[in-house]
């Protein structure tokens, strides 16, 4: 640990290890080492405790608090350059300091994995394939037209820079294509390679689409300050052509001999994302993603960290990707949860992306179709500039809504005779329709008639869901599962019954229903495969679909041209959750699936079913929008001191006895309170302890305390110092615990 007691002449090296200890490790430099090859955020080998560690170098100093003799030189340097740049390395150790987390962790996750184990920062060579010479001179037009997937292969390897594309490139535009390849290589056409840079397509850019004078004056405003931090809220209602704003910002940073970094919430969004982004730029674009393998992503972190690649695509982890020329920073989606990380280094991408903005001194561009009420509320503090698009682009209007009263149409399976009647239109005139429910699964619940019993988890305090894929029991919690029992293990009666919606039971009564529809499931089961959802949304763009059925994963950014009819199943069961942010969910939930109809030439419609017509949230949304309940819930936020008026910390608590999870929560509230006393906080508040909603997951019992407080930099104050008070805590051993800043769910 260093600090400024006593002068040496020696030069230290703070390092950060990778360990649960939130501290700096003083060492002496490497033997034969030079200090101007010491810079701050190479790697260094270092001796720690019995073994060698990988270090990130933080500092240089000529002060330590540990006497001289015993700091030990690290062994070896890893690398020539450092491989973050200052203004990232600062943020790293913001995000340590702000989120309570160990700095070397922090680093850990900012590494792909390859170099985290000490590997080379040198680009590695993947698997690939390049046209051989009697390829390159193969007419395209003479293959069999039962050859379209070879033809496709062939004309993709044309347009590709050296002919060449990785194995993991041609995966992204071609799932599922190593017959194909393979009957090529057969051929003498292609052969097999190694792919040392990332690929771009040759092709003549697409020109940029017209704009109108909203999407204009959103480009010109953001692109007046790329020399400056500035935070941007682009609001634009579901297809009013955010992306082309984005495409056209990304243009004149190029042009400027900068980078790009887009953010994206989800795998699943990310092919068409780079579609999008391959047919208007002649660029080298890294893609960053959770499944890639380590080479792949080595690759890639290390084309944007050397300037390569002009724009990088990614979900949330791509945050910490170093850029060497940083121009502009996207986050598309802003509103997703998807972008706090749940477990370990419980970060929110979306909040570290706006302070890299800030400290690489480049504009950063929040977009979306329901900002966040955090974000809003950033808009009317001056934090954030809003740039409003409140018309769909092209000739595209918006859908039209209707409410469902389910007391008044009794639902057939869950879906009501309107429903029912409105999808069969759109069959008849060749067009699709989605159905939406936010739950999968065949049925939440099975339950006993006879005497009551329920279907729970053994090891959760939660109800087993049946799906009727495998004819099991499965626990969405801990992933638990069973086979479906005979008789009820209470009375023995046979009596079992399904209670509840799930999509699976919705498509099944939609294909009894409409037995020669084209019916397509989209749930997380269905799209487990590494290339199945891309596999999907090409059989709906090739219009092999008639009817969608799926969850949340539909509502977030896809493109459906045919889809003029959204049905939501499943409303209810949002409007009474019981965290403060449900209503929020829901209504963007809500917007962004109707987003989906509508989107092309021809007319949409939103179908609501609902038991609760007069709902306030419902009757807001349908009457005055989405901007007119976002103002509503921040009002009533500030009414009841909720964020983002207030600021939270959640400490969760696991333990396989609950008696040791109550005793060191007791001493926890002690140490806080005594905390805040010393302090002088008096607007910091401790709230609990009390059971977790689901409380026990995996025969973990769970518990927490919620801090609460008017001024962050109090929150702050209170957590600085427990945090380290938690550590001495005997009561800590045997259990485990997070502390969660800016928590996005209190489960």
């Amino acid at each position: 640990m260093t600090s400024a007691n006593s002068a040496h002449p020696t030069v230290i090296l703070q390092i950060a290890v990778n360990g649960p200890l939130p501290r700096l490790f003083d060492y002496l430099p490497p033997v034969g080492i030079d200090k101007q090859q010491l810079q701050p955020g190479v790697r260094l080998s270092v001796p720690f405790g019995r073994n060698e560690r990988l270090g990130i170098l933080l500092g240089l100093s000529s002060h330590t608090d540990v006497p001289l003799k015993r700091l030990k030189p690290a062994t070896r340097l890893l690398d020539e350059a450092p491989l973050f740049p200052a203004d990232l390395l600062k943020l790293l150790r913001w995000a340590a300091s702000y989120y309570h987390y160990p700095i070397g962790q922090v680093l850990q996750t900012a590494l792909p994995t390859l170099l985290n184990q000490g590997e080379a920062a040198q680009l590695p060579t993947l698997p690939g394939w390049q046209l051989t010479a009697e390829g390159q001179a193969f007419d395209l037009n003479s293959l069999s037209k039962r050859a379209h997937r070879q033809q496709a292969l062939l004309k993709f390897l044309h347009q590709c820079s050296d002919h060449a594309a990785s194995q993991a490139t041609i995966n992204q535009h071609f799932p599922n294509s190593y017959t194909s390849l393979k009957s090529l290589q057969k051929k003498a056409w292609i052969e097999a390679c190694r792919i040392d840079k990332i690929f771009h397509l040759n092709l003549s850019p697409e020109t940029s689409l017209n704009l109108n004078a909203a999407q204009a004056e959103a480009v010109q405003t953001v692109c007046k300050h790329l020399s400056s931090f500035r935070a941007f809220l682009l609001d634009g209602v579901t297809g009013s052509g955010k992306t082309e704003v984005y495409l056209q910002i990304i243009q004149e940073v190029i042009n400027q001999g900068r980078q790009a970094l887009v953010l994206v919430p989800e795998i699943n969004l990310t092919p068409q994302m780079l579609t999008r982004f391959e047919r208007r730029f002649s660029q080298p674009i890294a893609i960053l993603h959770s499944k890639l393998t380590d080479n792949e992503r080595l690759s890639a972190w290390l084309m944007a960290q050397q300037g390569t690649a002009a724009i990088v695509i990614g979900t949330r982890s791509a945050a910490w990707t170093p850029l060497a020329r940083p121009g502009v920073l996207i986050i598309d989606e802003e509103h997703d949860a998807s972008y706090k990380q749940q477990g370990g280094f419980q970060y929110s991408a979306r909040d570290l992306t706006v302070m890299r903005a800030h400290y690489a001194n480049i504009p950063v561009v929040l977009g979306s179709a329901t900002p966040a009420l955090d974000s809003l509320f950033n808009v009317q503090r001056g934090r954030y500039q809003c740039l409003r698009l409140t018309e769909r682009a092209g000739t595209a209007i918006h859908p039209d809504f209707r409410v469902i009263d389910l007391r008044r149409y009794q639902p057939q399976e869950g879906l009501s005779q309107p429903l029912l009647k409105a999808i069969q239109t759109r069959l008849d005139a060749q067009q699709q329709a989605l159905v939406y429910i936010n739950r999968r699964g065949f049925a939440p619940t099975l339950m006993c008639h006879q005497c009551g019993w329920v279907a729970e988890c053994q090891h959760c305090t939660a109800r087993q869901t049946y799906h009727d894929t495998d004819n099991r029991l499965h626990c969405h919690h801990c992933g638990a599962e069973q086979s479906l029992p005979a008789v009820c293990p209470q009375c023995q009666s046979v009596r079992l019954r399904r209670l509840g919606y799930g999509t699976e039971r919705i498509e099944q009564a939609l294909r009894g229903l409409f037995p020669t529809a084209r019916i397509l499931r989209i749930d997380s089961d269905s799209t487990s495969g590494k290339h199945a959802m891309q596999q999907i949304l090409e059989r709906i763009h090739e219009g092999e679909v008639d009817i969608l059925v799926g969850t949340q994963m539909l509502t977030k950014g896809h493109h459906f041209p045919k889809v003029t009819l959204v049905g939501v199943v499943n409303l209810d069961g949002g409007l009474f959750g019981v965290d403060f942010r449900a209503s929020e969910r829901l209504a963007q939930s809500l917007v962004q699936v109707a987003g989906r109809a509508g989107r092309a030439d021809l007319r949409g419609e939103v179908l609501l079913q609902t038991y609760h017509p007069e709902h306030p949230l419902l009757q807001a949304l349908l009457e005055r929008g989405y901007n007119a309940f976002a103002n509503n819930a921040l009002e009533e936020r500030q009414q009841t001191c909720l964020p983002p008026h207030t600021y939270l910390a959640l400490l969760r608590v696991e333990a396989k006895q609950e008696a040791a999870l109550n005793h060191f929560l007791q001493q926890a509230y002690a140490q806080a309170e005594a905390q805040i006393a010393q302090q002088g906080l008096e607007n910091v508040e401790i709230l609990g302890p009390i059971p977790a909603p689901l409380e026990r997951r995996a025969n973990f019992y769970r518990a927490q305390l919620l801090c609460q407080a008017h001024q962050r930099s109090h929150l702050q104050a209170l957590l600085q110092h427990w945090v380290i008070d938690l550590n001495t805590l005997s009561t800590a051993k045997g259990l485990r615990w997070s502390l969660d800043v800016d928590p996005q769910n209190l489960f």
